[in-house]
């Protein structure tokens, strides 16, 4: 995913800080390495150092998203031995609205999730996406989706769908909340109540019965 691991650096950091802010304001179409080289105000070189292609910048924050998703997943299922329970709680992890975690200052997780939710399938659907996918590039990803899904299968041996199912909740709980912030007749969004979380967790416990 890097040439260079932007964790080890000031400047790694702050591509990676500043890359969130440009694609969140501009896109990903709009968004480019000299473009962020202005913002950081460093040559464009510097970045193709930790980074060949925006392609391959965007695959990592998808994969820097996940894996504080997992980090997130275990904080919350800590010491939980009901498997009801961590399936209520991983749900609401993958479904809930984002706040921002302070233990990585260079971070903006609510940015990033909202790149999440509106650029990250550019990650993966690409004709490069079998090699890629071979080479470990979404396994952080999956990590999530199969962990989930071996809950339902505590819960259910017999579920036939499990990873499906979790996919579909997180794919589907992303475009429901972009649907609300750009499309609300697409959804049955309200103010206050965050019904998005809601329906899947219903959606999912009423399928494993």
């Amino acid at each position: 995913m890097y040439l260079k691991n932007p964790d080890t650096s000031e400047l790694g950091n702050s591509i990676i800080s500043n890359s969130i802010e440009l694609i969140d304001e501009l896109g990903f179409e709009k968004f480019t390495f000299k473009k962020l080289s202005i913002k950081i105000n460093s040559p464009e070189s510097s970045i193709y150092r930790y980074f060949k292609s925006k392609h391959t910048l965007l695959i990592y924050l998808t994969s820097w998203y996940w894996s504080w998703t997992d980090y997130r997943l275990v904080l919350t299922t800590i010491n939980i031995n009901s498997p009801k329970e961590k399936l209520k709680r991983s749900l609401n992890i993958l479904t809930e609205p984002v706040l921002e975690d302070k233990l990585v200052s260079y971070v903006n997780e609510v940015l990033l999730h909202k790149i999440i939710s509106t650029e990250s399938v550019k990650a993966y659907q690409t004709k490069d996406v079998d090699e890629e996918n071979k080479n470990g590039c979404f396994t952080t990803y999956k990590n999530v989706v199969n962990q989930i899904a071996n809950l339902i299968l505590e819960i259910n041996p017999t579920f036939k769908f499990p990873h499906m199912l979790i996919s579909t909740v997180v794919e589907g709980s992303h475009r429901q909340r972009y649907y609300s912030a750009h499309i609300p007749s697409l959804t049955d969004t309200k103010s206050n109540e965050d019904v998005i979380s809601k329906f899947y967790s219903e959606l999912v416990f009423k399928m494993i019965k």
